[in-house]
């Protein structure tokens, strides 16, 4: 609890401590001194209010809680119901410390995630370890992270060896390795030996800097009910403060006229308790603070999301789309088959090493990890790549072909046939087919127990895209139980499919795209939701997605989609709640059945169960 918290706390206690004193003291019901009596209570734990009130009357902003508070005290102070005037207050005042808790509650879990942001950066200077402003660090330079400390800027380790905790950017307890040549992101702490990091970005462009202004600016993209929400309790305060004057004048005017007691003290009264019941706290406060939980709870667990119209969006997925390589399999290709023609496996293989030597593709990097040779470069010349396909290369002289069975059919070439599962790279020589490599990528672990999990969720249907050939496609997806695949893509066709779903799918359904967000930003884009997983370190997750999950794990997909539902099903407990709370109690004022103490449980009452059932959202881990 903060000081500020502390403060009112100390407030209510004071005052419900005169009340209790004053309430069985034998004075006269409206009697000057029982008046002045009450009001100290009154000012002790309202103080505030009246002044917040009269603050928005200055403004020209009258409509909103405090005035409604201040209007419905003040009032029936005036009229001598001096124990309902404090009560409303007290009790407002209990129902604000409420909120006031459950907010810090849920910033202290964005709060934990604020931790990764860095104080400072070690290097040497003159000799001596210096402890400089993040901010002060050029691009090149060496860092030294000590045991303990947080990594401030992302950067390859150039000597050392470590073990990282990531808890804070991933939600997840296993630490990872750091050794010379491994790259490191901000925000991890260094556990054990010391490393010397060489930066490879500004501090603002880090991987912490980008996750903190990601999780701070994500209030400011608002779900529909909170729009919703935003917009009724601007009609609506206003409306239900014209009603109550209108309850609280026609009435006795109208028994005035036709010769009856007006009876005014009792129809202002009512109109009071009508305005008590009416404010819109519960609604106005436990909306946004329920996505706000929500998206602290879903960071600490290494979800992190953009905006709550994401939430909401992603609530109502229907249809999953999934990019195959880095996110269903782990996206670490190695050479599991070499079958050459006419010449050694050996020279097959270092002949579409060398082809390949300039790619940075996954594919050409496993080939040259399986070669483990140095590549002299002048002995390659003419490399064209062809997107999709494969590569174009004269090596010692000879023009060498190297891909899948779109290239080998383009240049006019008979390949073997190839039934095994994996990826496929043909090799041609001087138009002569020399054979062929298979490279094989693994399935994840939890990727099976992740689509089922996601089925589980809400989702109807399963979509695999990959650039692999069908066979390929087709093992995986009925391995894994995905219900329809396309295969044999370019990057452009992921687009194209996308869009086919998008017009396909049902207005009310939503359609996620889930990638590893380095070379799926513009599907990612495109999608209704889309989910970039395993980008701890991707700029262009960070970037394009709408979530990103920070590990490579699949089964934080459904994770993510029961975060969502679970707040959204709090989100609309909350509204069906207050409303019909408050319609019934709106009713019974008006016509008199409801008094004052029935009104503070309509709004604080009310108030504090709608606060009590948003916390509910931080609790997502075993969502």
């Amino acid at each position: 609890m903060n000081k500020k918290q502390k403060k009112v706390l100390i407030r209510i206690i004071a005052a419900a401590v005169m009340m209790i004193v004053l309430l069985p003291i034998p004075l006269e019901e409206k009697s000057i001194l029982r008046f002045l009596l009450f009001l100290i209570p009154y000012f002790t734990i309202g103080y505030d209010i009246l002044r917040k009130a009269f603050k928005g009357i200055k403004n020209k902003q009258v409509f909103d809680e405090n005035f409604l508070m201040a209007v419905a005290t003040i009032g029936a102070m005036a009229l001598g119901e001096y124990t309902e005037g404090v009560a409303v207050m007290l009790f407002y005042q209990i129902g604000e410390l409420f909120q006031s808790y459950a907010v810090g509650k849920s910033r202290r879990n964005i709060s934990a995630l604020m931790d990764i942001r860095p104080d400072f950066a070690n290097v040497m200077l003159d000799g001596k370890l210096t402890q400089i402003d993040p901010d002060e660090v050029e691009v090149g330079s060496e860092i030294i992270v000590q045991p303990g400390e947080k990594i401030p800027i992302d950067g390859i380790v150039v000597n050392g060896v470590s073990t990282l905790d990531t808890a804070a950017l991933t939600g997840e307890s296993v630490p990872r390795s750091a050794k010379p040549s491994d790259e490191v992101i901000s925000g991890c702490i260094n556990m054990s030996g010391v490393l010397t990091i060489k930066t490879t970005k500004e501090f603002g462009e880090s991987t912490a800097s980008k996750i903190l202004d990601l999780v701070e600016n994500a209030s400011s993209k608002k779900s529909k009910p909170e729009n919703f929400i935003s917009k009724f309790a601007r009609i609506y305060t206003p409306v239900v403060c014209y009603l109550a004057v209108a309850l609280a004048v026609l009435p006795p005017v109208i028994r005035a006229i036709v010769g009856m007691n007006p009876l005014w003290s009792q129809w202002i009264y009512r109109a009071l308790t009508f305005l008590v019941i009416s404010c819109p706290c519960a609604l106005v406060i436990s909306i946004p603070l329920t996505f706000f939980a929500g998206i602290g709870g879903a960071s600490r667990e290494g979800v992190l999301v953009k905006g709550s119209n994401y939430l909401d969006l992603l609530s109502k997925a229907k249809i999953a789309v999934m990019d195959k390589t880095g996110t269903l399999t782990e996206g670490v290709f190695k050479v599991t088959k070499l079958v050459p023609v006419d010449i050694s496996a050996e020279k097959l293989l270092e002949i579409t090493a060398m082809a390949e030597v300039y790619s940075n593709h996954p594919i050409s990097k496993s080939l040259k990890d399986s070669y483990n040779r140095p590549i002299d470069t002048s002995r390659v010349t003419d490399v064209e790549e062809i997107s999709g396909q494969g590569i174009r290369a004269t090596v010692d002289g000879a023009i060498v072909y190297a891909g899948n069975e779109k290239l080998m059919s383009s240049i006019g070439v008979n390949i073997l046939n190839v039934t095994e599962p994996g990826t496929v790279i043909h090799v041609v020589v001087d138009d002569k087919y020399e054979g062929y490599i298979l490279i094989s990528d693994q399935l994840k672990a939890t990727s099976k127990s992740a689509i089922a999990a996601m089925k589980k969720a809400g989702i109807s249907q399963t979509v695999m895209l990959t650039g692999d050939s069908k066979n390929v496609a087709d093992i995986v997806s009925g391995e894994l139980g995905i219900d329809k695949t396309f295969s044999e893509l370019l990057p452009a066709d992921k687009v194209e499919k996308v869009e086919e779903l998008l017009e396909l799918k049902e207005a009310k359904e939503q359609l996620i795209f889930v990638g590893d967000g380095i070379n799926d930003a513009p599907v990612l884009s495109r999608a209704d939701v889309g989910i970039a997983m395993g980008a701890l370190g991707s700029d262009a997750a960070i970037e394009a997605a709408d979530i990103v999950l920070m590990d490579d794990d699949p089964m934080k997909i459904a994770k993510a989609i029961g975060i969502s539902k679970k707040c959204m099903r709090i989100v609309y407990e909350n509204i069906y709640f207050a409303i019909g709370v408050k319609v019934l109690c709106l009713l019974l004022g008006a016509i008199g059945i409801a008094n004052m103490w029935y009104a503070i449980f309509a709004d604080v009452g009310v108030m504090v169960l709608a606060v009590l059932n948003a916390i509910r959202a931080l609790r997502v881990r075993n969502v």
